[in-house]
C-alpha cells in the first residue's frame, strides 16, 4: 500500500528525504500526514522520523543548505525549513521514564520501538519517501475500520500523558466511526484514570476540547465523555443535551462547525477559569449562551451583534429550546446588521446631561429598534 498526494511529491519535502537517505539514514513520514493521506483528508503538518541522531540531522541540513531549527533537540526533534516549508524531523526514540507529559527518552534505530511510544495505532503508521506504508504495530486495520485504539496497554499510554484521555475522544470525533462507538478497553482505562486530568494545564485542556468540538459531529464523542465521567471532570455543570440538535440545525442552516458556538451549547461552570480561553473567546462563548436564553428578536440581534454572531445565537436558541430552524429569521437579522442608530448623544444636549443623557439615548434606541428601524432622526428629536 502507498500513500499519495501533492504533499509527498513536493520538491522541498523530497529534498529533505534525499538529504537523510543519501547519508545512509531512513526518512519515514509518520503520524498525521500518513493517517490523513490514507483517509483522503487534508494534510497540514509533515513529520519525518529517522534513525539519524539529532546532531547529525542538524549537520546534514546545514551541509545541504537548509535552515535547521532545534525546536526540541533534547527530545530528538529538529525543524528543517526547505524552500519555506517546515518539516519536523525526529529521531526514533523510546521512553525510558515518563512523568505525565514529561518523559526521559533514549534515541533508537528501531522503528517499532519508536511506534510503541505513540498514542494510537492509527498514529503509528509510517511511509517511505516513495509512499510505501510501513505498519509496525498493525494500525492499518484500525484505520480502515475508523477505530481509535490505544497502542498496547491503554492504561500505560494514559499514564505517560493524561492529555491522551481527551485526545482519545477528539480522535474519535474526527476520525472514528460514530456508529461503532469507542473502543471498550480504551474507555475502561479512561474511567480508571480520571484523576490524572486534574494535573493537566488548563490551557491544554481548553485547546484540546475546542478542537474536539470543532469536528464535523462531536456529539457522539461528547456523549461518551459524559457517560464515563470525563465531561464533568473537565467542565463541571456542562450539559450536552443540546449539542446533537445544534449540529443538526447547523447543517440545515449551512453553518460551518464552530467550537465556541458548541461550547456555549454545553454551558458549564467557570468556563474561563476551567479552560483559560482567550478573553475574546470567553466573551463570545458567554455572550452566545446568555443571548440564546434571552428574548431579543432577530432584527435586534443583527443590530447588536452582527449577522454571524446573530445567526449563532438563533441556532443555539433553537437547539436549547428544541425548536426547528427557520430561514425566515435571516431577513430581519441581516437587516439589523446593516443599520446604524441615527442619533448621537450630542443630539440630545443640553436638554439631557449626565446619567439621564445615556438613559434617554438608550430608551430612544430601543424604541427605534422596536419600530423595525422605521423611526427617523427627526421623529425621535420631535419628542
Amino acid at each position: 500500500m502507498k500513500v499519495t498526494g501533492d504533499w509527498i511529491t513536493a520538491k522541498p519535502t523530497q529534498a529533505v528525504c534525499r538529504m537523510l537517505e543519501s547519508a545512509g539514514f531512513q526518512a519515514l513520514f509518520v503520524g498525521g500526514c500518513v493517517r490523513n493521506a490514507l483517509l483522503e483528508a487534508p494534510v497540514a503538518d509533515i513529520d519525518i522520523a529517522t534513525d539519524a541522531p539529532p546532531e547529525t540531522v542538524v549537520q546534514l541540513a546545514e551541509q545541504a543548505g537548509f535552515k535547521p531549527v532545534p525546536t526540541g533537540i533534547e527530545h530528538g526533534t529538529v525543524t528543517i525549513v526547505s524552500d519555506g516549508l517546515p518539516h519536523e524531523v525526529t529521531t526514533f526514540r523510546e521512553d525510558v521514564e515518563t512523568f505525565g507529559r514529561h518523559a526521559t527518552v533514549a534515541f533508537s534505530t528501531d522503528v517499532a520501538e519508536d511506534a510503541r511510544r505513540r498514542d494510537f495505532t492509527m498514529n503509528a503508521l509510517y511511509a517511505r519517501s516513495d509512499g510505501t506504508v510501513i505498519d509496525p504495530l498493525g494500525g492499518l486495520p484500525d484505520l480502515k475500520a475508523r477505530r481509535v485504539r490505544f497502542i498496547e496497554d491503554p492504561g500505560q499510554r494514559i499514564r505517560e500523558d493524561y492529555l491522551r484521555i481527551l485526545r482519545f475522544f477528539r480522535f474519535h470525533a474526527w476520525y472514528g466511526d460514530p456508529q461503532a462507538g469507542l473502543d471498550a478497553e480504551g474507555l475502561a482505562a479512561v474511567a480508571q484514570h480520571l484523576d490524572g486530568l486534574s494535573g493537566l494545564s488548563r490551557e491544554r485542556v481548553g485547546a484540546e476540547f475546542v478542537k474536539l468540538l470543532s469536528a464535523p459531529d462531536p456529539a457522539p464523542s461528547v456523549a461518551a465523555m459524559r457517560a464515563c465521567g470525563v465531561l464533568m471532570a473537565v467542565l463541571p455543570g456542562a450539559d450536552d443535551r443540546a449539542l446533537a440538535p445544534l449540529v443538526h440545525l447547523e447543517g440545515m442552516a449551512g453553518a460551518a462547525p464552530d467550537g465556541m458556538r458548541r461550547l456555549a451549547a454545553l454551558g458549564g461552570d467557570a468556563l474561563q477559569e476551567r479552560f483559560r480561553l482567550s478573553k475574546a473567546q470567553a466573551r463570545r462563548a458567554t455572550m452566545l449562551r446568555s443571548e440564546a436564553t434571552g428574548l431579543r428578536a432577530p432584527a435586534e440581534l443583527g443590530y447588536r451583534f452582527g449577522e454571524t454572531d446573530g445567526q449563532d445565537i438563533l441556532l443555539l436558541r433553537a437547539a436549547l429550546l428544541e425548536q426547528p430552524w427557520s430561514d425566515d429569521d435571516l431577513e430581519p437579522l441581516r437587516k439589523g446588521a446593516t443599520v446604524s442608530f441615527p442619533l448621537k448623544a450630542a443630539d440630545l444636549m443640553p436638554a439631557y446631561e449626565g446619567p439621564r443623557l445615556g438613559e434617554r439615548l438608550r430608551e430612544l434606541e430601543q424604541r427605534w429598534i422596536d419600530s423595525g428601524f422605521a423611526l427617523t432622526r427627526d421623529d425621535m428629536l420631535a419628542e
